[in-house]
């Protein structure tokens, strides 16, 4: 079976965040179907068209062999685990679980948008991102480095 690197925002604001955090970098080391390859530092970050307290930012690379579909499904499973809820749009969160990129697809489906749609435009996704991988590049858009000044007036430090 192919496997796929795929990268993975992880996110949190709710309750021990920074735990919520760590707990979904073990989870994803556990996952079948894929293998944890490294996962960034931690960040702290302001909420961003949101509120409540900052958040705990950081990113998983991992290699699949699972379709994008069942990765997502896979990682709305590990946030319903941590009591994960959807009130409403960028609601504060227990744990946020993005897929960013999986390999060099395009994905434009009716649950599922690759490379995730806002990476670009937010530090707490670029920063960890480059961390691990500091010459990727983002399919359709280019270097996500080039990306970096855009988001400069976004604080973030990392934990």
């Amino acid at each position: 079976m192919t496997q796929v690197t795929a990268y993975i925002g992880i996110g949190a604001n709710l309750g021990d965040a920074r735990a919520n955090v760590q707990d979904a970098i073990a989870r994803l080391a556990c996952l079948p179907g894929a293998t944890l390859l490294d996962a960034s530092p931690s960040y702290r970050t302001a909420p961003i068209d949101s509120s409540g307290d900052d958040y705990i930012n950081a990113v998983a690379r991992i290699s699949t062999s699972l379709p994008a579909e069942e990765l997502l499904l896979a990682l709305h499973a590990i946030e319903a685990q941590h009591g994960r809820e959807r009130p409403y749009r960028n609601a504060p969160r227990t744990l946020d679980l993005d897929l960013l990129l999986y390999g060099e697809e395009q994905i434009a489906s009716a649950t599922l948008n690759v490379p995730h749609p806002r990476l670009t435009e937010r530090a707490f996704v670029l920063v960890p991102l480059l961390a691990l991988a500091p010459a990727i590049s983002v399919p359709g858009k280019g270097a996500a480095s080039d990306f970096l000044a855009g988001v400069a007036d976004q604080a973030i430090s990392q934990l």
